[in-house]
């Protein structure tokens, strides 16, 4: 069967902390499968594994947040990537405040935008669902672009949850 590792190995993409929060839960993941997928209108798409306690939360939420991390903050990378929220509140241990459908926006990252769920991606993306999203609201622009946590920099993490 034919795979996509050779390929891969070679990309180093941004990683992004994607969370949600619905009925009274809030829930967080470290994502390294998003992108913009439209500019006029706007519309931003992030992949969630089906098997992550984000992706129960987020099937329910009106409205997810996509941050950056810049990258010295491999703690938060770690947290949102290497624990599950089964175990762990990780809001515990964040600055954060509610955003727009309560969605927890992170304090302390580089950049950040919540996005309306305009829609459900699903059966096309194998193990994960994607969800497009409509930005509604986003941090101001910042003075520098630091550098932002990349793959490199994540991929010996063990995930909290399997792919």
């Amino acid at each position: 069967m034919a795979g996509l590792d050779g390929f891969t190995e070679s990309l180093d993409y941004p990683m992004y902390v994607v969370t949600a929060a619905a009925d009274g839960e809030r829930a967080g993941c470290l994502v390294g499968f998003a992108t913009q997928s439209s500019i006029d209108p706007p519309r931003f798409v992030v992949w969630i594994s089906t098997a992550n306690r984000t992706y129960r939360i987020a099937r329910r939420a009106s409205h997810l947040a996509v941050h950056t991390l810049r990258r010295e903050q491999r703690r938060t990378a770690a947290l949102f990537g290497g624990q599950t929220g089964d175990d762990v509140d990780k809001f515990a241990q964040v600055a954060w405040w509610p955003g727009e459908g309560a969605t927890p926006v992170l304090t302390d990252c580089c950049a950040w935008f919540v996005g309306r769920v305009e829609g459900l991606i699903e059966g096309a993306g194998g193990d994960h669902l994607g969800f497009l999203l409509v930005p509604v609201a986003q941090s101001p622009p910042g003075p520098a672009r630091p550098p932002l946590i990349q793959f490199s920099d994540v991929k010996d993490l063990s995930p909290g949850h399997p792919a």
